[in-house]
């Protein structure tokens, strides 16, 4: 973690659903993580002037699921999104689950729980307030750490779930059953 972060800061942490004044920082947050991301762990990938205008597309995300932010005092570190069943654009390949996306944080504060803390929320949305029998996701085929991350939280690889779409991406089907 940057030393600009203190643990005193990080007791400031709040989770909430992101608002329209959100709209940019979230978008150049993703955009960010994404780009840097790549760059340290799977070189070969290019984040496209395309998908970075989908990643910055943060208002048309918010119409039609739920985009929860960090934000340590004034400032948003992190960012998710969950989509509910039968959302438009929705990815979720189990009927009625809903559909995580987008989880980024800001590079000084990786390593610090903050991604686990947006995660417990989106997955409390997912299962207590839309009551879904499972939440889905995809990770990027090679991207071994997040893949890791997910599932030592219980969410189990289900390649039927893959998506192989492009010849350049091949995303990876994973599955939190929530019943």
């Amino acid at each position: 973690m940057n030393s600009s972060f203190t643990d005193s800061d990080l007791s400031t942490l709040q989770i909430r659903r992101a608002e329209p004044q959100d709209d940019d920082t979230v978008g150049e947050l993703l955009v960010t993580a994404f780009v840097q991301g790549y760059a340290r762990k799977l070189p070969e990938v290019v984040v496209t002037e395309s998908r970075k205008q989908q990643l910055r597309a943060v208002a048309q995300k918010r119409a039609v699921a739920t985009v929860l932010v960090a934000q340590v005092g004034s400032q948003v570190v992190g960012t998710v999104a969950i989509f509910p069943p039968d959302a438009e654009g929705t990815e979720a390949f189990v009927p009625g689950a809903a559909d995580l996306r987008h989880l980024a944080v800001t590079p000084e504060c990786k390593g610090t729980g903050i991604a686990a803390k947006l995660l417990d929320e989106a997955e409390r949305i997912a299962q207590k307030e839309w009551q879904v029998p499972a939440v889905c996701l995809h990770v990027r085929r090679g991207a071994l750490g997040v893949a890791s991350l997910y599932q030592k939280r219980g969410y189990q690889r289900v390649p039927s779930g893959d998506i192989d779409r492009l010849p350049e991406v091949f995303l990876e089907g994973f599955v939190l059953p929530c019943r």
